[in-house]
């Protein structure tokens, strides 16, 4: 009998490692590629670029932190206690989206969760910064879980005509999601410079990825993408700013967009505005913000200025709720953004994820988060 529980014991060892094993064998693939290796021509577009000087992207407004290097002490002891703080307090309520057809006139969007939302403008669909995994890291093993279910699975997306991706952050650029995407659907991913190497590695086929410096624009489908500045910064490893980050402006005939990915505040945002504002709908990010890391990402009452600043006539927030990435109590975002807002007259619409927002008629604020638990 003992012989027997030691070989059973020893086969399910066995059957953990190779399941480990399993999980890990796409690891070295998510770290992604040196883009100033993947060819001559991506190469030179990237040392063309004005955002790139002595080898990496840089920001050309001022930084003010490097805590992505070294975070402080007292930030680490912030992040051992109140963890229960950082959690939904019960089940995150979950809308299954519509499925019929976007109106051919008509301004719409779809949040998934954290930044993945879907836009429907003028009959057309955008979907950006698309992340299906559990978890936003190079492991599905390690890293913040995901805090509610998906509203819908990635094959039962409706056709989209462009995928939309800010940076390569694994919380805006996901491996599964990309490949699950090249399967499923026949939209071009847009990118700033340098992220198209990621995504050949990864099996898109060129013909499909459209890459673009800040301030070059593409048309997709009747639809005008620019790629606009961000306050950020980029890397799937140690290495940073290899690759280009930045916010999108999608305008078509008579309905415009902006969508500002990951980005601390920064004055650009009033030229945004006056050049491509202004806005019928902005997506804002709101979360994972520290008094440590402003220049990466902004807070509640900075993404309103920002908003303002783009003209914005109605504010969606994202990057909140799903993934715990940050030592703020998990609806702190939310509650300081519908503050600020009231305070401010700037009108937002808080959807569920997967409730589909109309913006001809978006629906008032009803605090939904306050009820969890």
């Amino acid at each position: 009998m003992a012989g027997f529980r030691t070989v059973r014991r020893i086969l399910a060892g066995g059957a953990a490692l190779a399941a480990a094993g399993w999980v890990l064998r796409d690891v070295p693939a998510e770290l992604g590629v040196r883009p100033l290796t993947s060819g001559p021509d991506r190469a030179d577009r990237i040392r063309r670029s004005r955002q790139f000087r002595d080898g990496t992207f840089v920001n050309p407004m001022p930084e003010t932190t490097t805590m992505m290097t070294a975070p402080p002490v007292s930030l680490l002891g912030e992040m051992v206690k109140d963890r229960e703080l950082r959690r939904p307090p019960g089940p995150i309520p979950v809308r299954v989206p519509p499925t019929g057809a976007p109106s051919p006139t008509g301004l719409g969007a779809i949040w998934y969760g954290h930044a993945s939302t879907l836009v429907e403008i003028e009959g057309r669909r955008v979907l950006f910064d698309p992340v299906w995994s559990d978890r936003p890291s190079p492991s599905q093993l390690v890293g913040p879980r995901r805090h509610h279910p998906l509203p819908v699975a990635l094959n039962r997306l409706p056709q989209v005509d462009a995928v939309v991706i800010s940076h390569d952050h694994y919380d805006h650029l996901d491996l599964n999601t990309v490949r699950g995407l090249t399967r499923t659907q026949k939209a071009p991913f847009l990118v700033p410079l340098g992220i198209g190497a990621h995504l050949e590695r990864w099996g898109v086929p060129a013909y499909r990825i459209i890459e673009l410096d800040w301030d070059e624009e593409a048309h997709v489908a009747g639809l005008r993408f620019v790629a606009t500045a961000a306050r950020h910064f980029s890397g799937r490893t140690l290495t940073r700013n290899d690759t280009l980050w930045g916010s999108w402006v999608v305008a078509g005939a008579a309905k415009r967009v902006f969508y500002a990915g990951d980005s601390g505040y920064f004055e650009g945002y009033k030229g945004i505005g006056a050049a491509h504002g202004p806005f019928d709908l902005t997506l804002m990010p709101i979360g994972a913000y520290n008094a440590s890391w402003p220049d990466i990402h902004m807070d509640p009452e900075e993404a309103v200025n920002a908003n303002l600043d783009l003209g914005g006539k109605l504010m969606l927030p994202v990057h909140w709720a799903t993934f715990t990435l940050a030592v703020h109590p998990w609806a702190e975002p939310v509650d300081r953004l519908w503050r600020e807002a009231k305070a401010r007259d700037v009108k937002i619409v808080v959807p569920r994820p997967g409730e589909a927002v109309d913006t001809a008629a978006a629906p008032p604020v009803d605090g939904w988060w306050k009820t969890l638990g």
